[in-house]
């Protein structure tokens, strides 16, 4: 008996085995399919699209999307007592911004365009082409509720006191706008004000624009909410959702017009080219945002003189490799690049001294101080390098440049080359930057070089036609999120201003070449 129960025993782990391994292979050969399942809400009018996008996310990657559907601002009341689930489509900025002032959401994904217009039935039966027709006694007029649907809260903030009069008007008002649209498409009101995109999707129904609405347009956006304990895979179904080729073909199909998605691509490739300065802030950063957002983020450090040469023998149509994003050290090199990078962001700024070895034997203080005789100065490459760059500027506005130069024994691409060499005992000044010099204070001592120069201000640029701008994007909202690391590394902020056309930038006179 034994020995019979031994084989049953051997013959069912057998099966159970065989059972393993058949499903294995029934699953997608990416393996997301043992992914935790999605918990996605939805404002009501982008369920049509929204529930065929997850039907084909499921197929494709084997990932349960579980999609709760409401109106936008009921929504968003549920989530402030939930707390839990992953992402949440709504309908409308405005919404967005509120999930952002409750501290609900995170990264947002734009998905499509909308803004309000009349809807009618077809043939527009009651001759209605205005908003006056609207409050005639023979229209029934349908409204959703503007605490709880964002298409009526657009548009009551464009109408004002015509909005008054119309929710005075209206026969009936509901909470979703597919309920609204059910009503006017069995006939029971005549009009109603929903999203262009819902009207197509009920039968039956005829949009009417208004020059008061035309212009109300809305992004519907995909934001990930801060709960969200999976992140990368949130992430990945918004892009989804986003991608012209994937959710993007979906909400065309149905009316939508698209908003900026990135092109699809399971794991994104992000490609950066950054000044090497910013390497001190931004490195713990970037691989941060590569964990959460399941991106390859592939990081050039160089002097900008170099990068812009590198990028200037590309085709930034045809490239694969041109960077989607392009961290400067200085305003100075931004102008070189403006018609790929046409708006530069400010993040941070950071002081041109001299570095000198601890009790300053030699006594440089100043730019004159780098022309003593015998000096072993060493210098970034003004063709490679904004320090470089920067630094041959000053010394020529000022006469120094000729006699500076005799004392110069090493020319390099990045100042982070020149603290090493100070370290190892081979030069005896430096021009580097303060954030260069702040880690070595125990061996190093800097000194701010006395001119209007002396000042390097570093902006962040997405490239106008990278396949990946809404991911460059929320590099650069993760950085300037991450205000503190940089000042821990020696830089003031400059994060909180407006942004600049790049084409608009001005290089100093004294740094053009003459």
């Amino acid at each position: 008996m034994k020995k019979l129960a031994a084989l049953l025993f051997a013959i069912a782990g057998l099966f159970a085995v065989l059972a393993l391994l058949q499903r294995r292979d029934a699953a997608p050969s990416t393996g997301s399919a043992r992914a935790a399942a999605l918990t996605v809400y939805c404002a009501a009018g982008l369920k049509q699209p929204v529930e065929a996008i997850a039907a084909k996310y499921r197929a494709d990657f084997g990932v349960e999307v579980q999609l709760q559907y409401g109106p936008t601002g009921a929504l968003i009341s549920n989530l402030r007592v939930a707390k839990r689930g992953d992402l949440f489509i709504a309908a409308d900025d405005g919404s967005v911004a509120d999930a952002r002032k409750f501290e609900l959401v995170r990264e947002v994904l734009p998905l499509v365009r909308q803004h309000p217009v009349i809807a009618v039935r077809a043939g527009n039966p009651k001759n209605i082409h205005s908003l006056t027709d609207l409050l005639r006694d023979d229209v029934k007029l349908a409204l959703t509720n503007p605490d709880a649907a964002s298409i009526s809260r657009v548009s009551k903030a464009a109408l004002g006191e015509t909005w008054s009069k119309l929710a005075a008007r209206a026969t009936v008002m509901k909470p979703a706008v597919t309920e609204v649209a059910a009503d006017l498409s069995l006939g029971t009101v005549d009009a109603a004000i929903l999203w262009d995109a819902t009207v197509p999707q009920f039968k039956g129904l005829l949009a009417v624009e208004v020059p008061e609405l035309k212009d109300r347009v809305e992004n519907a956006s995909a934001a990930v909410l801060a709960v969200c304990s999976q992140p990368a895979a949130a992430l990945k179904f918004a892009r989804y959702l986003a991608a012209p080729e994937k959710g993007g073909a979906v909400f065309q199909s149905h009316g939508f017009q698209l908003a900026d998605g990135d092109k699809w691509a399971e794991k994104p490739e992000l490609i950066l080219y950054s000044g090497g300065v910013n390497r001190l802030a931004i490195e713990k950063l970037l691989k941060q945002f590569a964990d959460r957002e399941g991106v390859n983020v592939t990081t050039v450090f160089n002097g900008c003189g170099v990068l812009c040469a590198t990028m200037k023998t590309m085709d930034s149509a045809t490239s694969p490799r041109f960077p989607d994003a392009y961290y400067a050290c200085d305003l100075c090199f931004v102008p070189p690049v403006a018609a790929q990078f046409p708006e530069a962001f400010l993040l941070t700024e950071t002081e041109i001294g001299i570095v000198v070895r601890k009790g300053n034997p030699k006594n440089v203080k100043t730019l004159a101080d780098l022309a003593q005789p015998g000096l072993k100065l060493g210098l970034c490459n003004a063709e490679q390098s904004t320090l470089g760059f920067m630094t041959r500027g000053m010394l020529k506005q000022t006469g120094l440049l000729d006699s500076v130069r005799k004392n110069v024994v090493v020319e390099v691409p990045t100042a982070d080359f020149l603290i090493n060499q100070m370290r190892a005992g081979g030069l005896e000044a430096a021009v580097v930057y303060r954030v260069n010099a702040a880690p070595q204070t125990e061996h190093l001592e800097f000194f701010p070089i006395k001119h209007e120069g002396a000042r390097a201000i570093q902006p962040f640029a997405v490239r106008e036609r990278s396949p990946n701008r809404q991911l460059a994007r929320r590099l650069l909202d993760t950085l300037k999120a991450n205000r503190g690391e940089f000042e821990a590394a020696g830089f003031q902020w400059r994060g909180n201003e407006p942004s600049l056309k790049s084409k608009d930038i001005k290089v100093p006179e004294y740094l053009l070449e003459k």
